[in-house]
Order: structure tokens, then C-alpha cells, then sequence
């Protein structure tokens, strides 16, 4: 779900709704049940509708960052965590970070600093984002959230006919998306992630793709598309390449 209170400073500054007051105590148990299975070393962080105080029981996903835990342990407990508390998400997810993949002038370093200090919240372990300034809301930004897009679409050619088309295609309209929120950020001088709202803006500034960002939101949600379908996505001049093109020319890539 959107988040309302996402956008500008008047200075110039990345705001949001991400506040440990705004998470909703109905979620207690499921973070319970991570925390208490986590070493205190580890670095856990909501982030998402939860995180912002717009999660809505049992649709809403319940977000988590770690910094510290190993991606295997973080699969492992997001699935057993997603299983106990079904009636009240509908999953669990839990990202793994390394204290590394913060550090240095790098895009990729930017933007996860960027998340970190402006959607994540706090819940126990080391604060890595305390120390953190706030961000302007600009290009640089927006590159550290999505300069990889390119990379992505080369991972989802490869995983076409190997991967389940509906999943495949749900992750290439969520990611593609999140790079239109950044061209849309930039191009307006605004600051947001809503998917939505950034594919009805740049369908107006780019009447041509209007149709396919239109398909793009509702495959986020409401059903993948066949395996042909995924295909024409991602196919040479399609939407995703289209996207990519105007996101290396106003924002820039990550470097390979």
C-alpha cells in the first residue's frame, strides 16, 4: 500500500511515513517470533506497509531487514514465520544484508544507505542507521534504488521458461515499476516509490507506453501473466527495454 506521507522536504530532503510508532500492535507476535529466533548481533529492521503504519491484515506482507543474518537463515525464517502467522500476512519476508553491502561511494552502497535510513525501522540489534543523515530526494537516489534495472532484465531473460511465468512476470512489473518511480521522482521533482501513481504519471508523459505500464500494475498483484506474454515484456523494444533506455538517459545505471 502507498505510503501518504511519502515525499519532499522543503529543503530538498527524502521523507516518509517509516516510524517505529506506526507500527501496528498486531504484528507484536510476528516480530516476537523473529526477534526471539535472531542473535543479538544481528541488525532487524521493518520496512514497508508495516513499517509506515498502512499494513492491512492479512493482505499486507510483513517486511523485514536484516543485516548480519546469513540469506539461508533468513529464507528458512521467513518461511517458517510466514507458515505460523498465515491468518495474519500473507508472508513473512526477510531480506539479508551484510554490513559491507553499506559501505563506500558506490551506487549500490548509496541506495541501500538511502532505505536504510529513510524506510527502514529500528527494531533490535545494532542501529546501523542511526548515525545516518537524511537524503536529498534527486537522481542520485533514485539510481541507488534502481540503477540495476538492466542487470534484472538480463536475470529475467535467463530465468524465462526455467522460472514459474506468473512469479517471473510479478517480479519484472514490481521492479520495472520502482525504476518508473524514479523517472517520474526526477523528472517532476517529487520523491516517490507508489507504482501506481508513477505509471499513470509517465503513461502522460509517455502516451505510447501507457497501455503497458497500465498491464504492469495489475500484474503486481492480481495474477502473473503466461508465459508468452512474459516474454513480449522482455522482449527487444518492449516496455521493461523501453523503461530502461530513458532511466540510463535521465538517471544513469549502475556501473558494471
Amino acid at each position: 500500500m502507498a505510503d501518504p506521507r511519502e515525499g519532499v522536504t522543503p529543503d530538498g530532503l527524502i521523507v516518509t511515513g517509516a516510524r517505529r510508532d506506526r507500527v501496528r500492535s498486531r504484528y507484536d507476535p510476528v516480530l516476537a517470533y523473529v526477534l526471539e529466533r535472531v542473535t543479538p548481533e544481528v541488525s532487524v529492521h521493518a520496512y514497508g506497509s508495516v513499517a509506515n503504519g498502512t499494513a492491512a491484515a492479512p493482505a499486507s506482507d510483513v517486511d523485514l531487514l536484516t543485516i548480519g543474518l546469513p540469506p539461508a537463515d533468513a529464507a528458512t525464517l521467513g518461511a517458517e514465520a510466514s507458515a505460523r502467522f498465515a491468518e495474519l500476512c500473507r508472508g513473512v519476508e526477510i531480506a539479508a544484508m551484510a554490513s559491507d553491502d553499506y559501505v563506500g561511494e558506490g551506487a549500490e552502497a548509496y541506495g541501500n544507505r538511502v532505505f536504510l535510513r529513510h524506510y527502514c525501522v529500528h527494531l533490535a540489534g545494532p542501529d546501523r542507521g542511526a548515525d545516518l543523515p537524511e537524503f536529498p530526494a534527486d537522481a542520485r537516489a533514485a539510481r541507488g534504488f534502481n540503477g540495476d534495472i538492466a542487470r534484472a532484465l538480463a536475470r529475467w531473460r535467463a530465468a524465462l521458461g526455467r522460472d514459474d511465468a506468473g512469479d517471473l512476470s510479478r517480479r519484472v512489473a514490481r521492479k520495472s515499476l520502482l525504476a518508473v518511480a524514479g523517472l517520474v521522482s526526477v523528472h517532476d521533482s517529487i520523491w516517490t516509490t507508489d507504482r501506481a501513481l508513477a505509471a499513470a504519471r509517465w503513461g502522460e508523459i509517455e502516451p505510447t507506453l501507457a497501455p503497458d505500464l497500465a498491464r504492469l500494475v495489475a500484474l503486481c498483484d492480481r495474477g502473473g501473466a503466461s508465459e508468452d506474454e512474459t516474454a513480449a515484456l522482455l522482449a527487444a523494444g518492449g516496455v521493461v527495454e523501453s523503461i530502461i533506455a530513458r532511466f540510463s538517459a535521465d538517471i544513469g545505471l549502475w556501473a558494471t
